[in-house]
């Protein structure tokens, strides 16, 4: 029968989020319930309050999470009662074309929970990226469920849900980064902390950070970085030229999402670089660039998305090689809170004081 639990929800653009109970479902065919252990706080829900994704108010908020599945649908036979799971806001299809050509990872009809959580009055919820995690139950595609090795933490392990496998993977999967390469991170939050750190684990030669704030880039240098650049004080092109023989990184990872940032990037790659927009743009955001540059300076500007990610491959793995202690996972938690709690969280993202502020249940 559906369940009543607490979660965090936005019900107006710009309004405090607050606690409240909600109604979870059973879960439906091709649907599990997980319950909550652990939910990053992360930009995107502060996104979602702001009202910068849509208008589709109220909103339950929580994507970057990790948990146990409680109870499963009919037709469920990728997780079971009892598995730990981390949740994934891109549950494979299996059947579009990018699926059918072995692309899975950009599969085009990803999905969700066909069901809705409400509130007690039935006012129905918009679970962020179809998650909605800021909660001890939630319901999800059972697709959105990656088993992953339980001796892994859940406020760690959660961190893969969203903005660590997006630096990861813009690095590792979109920037194909290899061993003894150069590489630059224009950005250092948690998305570019994640890129360093995948960086340094593919085995690049040169790391170069760049950021306008030195706790930043005290973080990176901690996450693997071996150089770093302030960007307020110097020209960051022409310091990542000069630490690169003057010829330039093999791969530039822009984490910011600005046009001026990714100039920044396009200009700061070695010829025939590889430039990574991993940094989410504004709708009103337009870029301007000599198209003869884009020619004769040649290489690849990619955009890396979910730092296009297959989490049925990426999530075990990167699990096994944080249990191995090859990946320092837990250097991105910054504090652990409660549910009551995320409003103050979004308040220190604002001010640059944490990587990570988790909500454990």
């Amino acid at each position: 029968m559906p369940q009543q639990v607490k979660a965090v929800i936005a019900r107006a653009k710009g309004a405090p989020v607050e606690v409240t109970t909600i109604v979870v479902p059973d879960p439906g065919p091709g649907e599990a319930v997980v319950r909550i252990q652990a939910c990053g706080v992360c930009h995107t829900d502060l996104h979602y309050r702001e009202g910068g994704i849509n208008d589709e108010f109220p909103f339950l908020l929580g994507h970057e999470a990790a948990g146990i599945v409680e109870s499963v649908g009919e037709g469920v036979t990728e997780v079971e009662p009892g598995d730990f799971v981390v949740l994934n806001w891109r549950a494979v299809c299996g059947q579009c074309r990018a699926c059918k050509r072995g692309r899975p990872q950009y599969c085009f009809n990803t999905h969700n929970a066909k069901q809705k959580m409400t509130l007690l009055d039935g006012t129905e919820l918009s679970p962020a990226l179809g998650i909605g995690a800021f909660a001890e139950k939630t319901l999800v595609a059972a697709g959105q469920c990656t088993k992953v090795d339980p001796a892994a933490e859940p406020a760690v392990a959660g961190l893969l849900g969203c903005g660590v496998m997006a630096g990861l993977g813009a690095a590792i999967n979109t920037g194909s980064v290899g061993r003894g390469d150069s590489v630059a991170v224009i950005g250092c939050g948690g998305v570019g902390g994640a890129a360093v750190m995948g960086s340094r684990l593919a085995g690049a030669a040169k790391i170069i950070a760049v950021d306008i704030d030195d706790r930043k880039l005290e973080t990176a240098r901690r996450l693997g970085a071996t150089h770093t650049v302030n960007s307020r004080t110097t020209d960051p092109v022409e310091a990542i030229r000069e630490l690169t023989g003057g010829n330039g990184a093999d791969v530039v990872v822009e984490a910011v999402g600005r046009p001026e940032t990714y100039k920044q990037a396009f200009y700061a790659r070695d010829l025939a670089g590889t430039v990574v927009l991993v940094g989410v743009p504004t709708p009103e955001m337009t870029l301007e660039l000599p198209l003869l540059d884009v020619f004769g300076r040649g290489g690849a500007l990619k955009s890396s998305w979910y730092g296009d990610c297959l989490p049925s491959r990426d999530f075990p793995m990167l699990i096994d090689l944080y249990l191995q202690g090859r990946l320092d996972l837990g250097a991105f938690v910054t504090e652990t809170i409660e549910l009551d709690a995320v409003e103050q969280a979004f308040e220190r993202m604002h001010q640059g004081d944490v990587l990570r502020s988790v909500v454990v249940l």
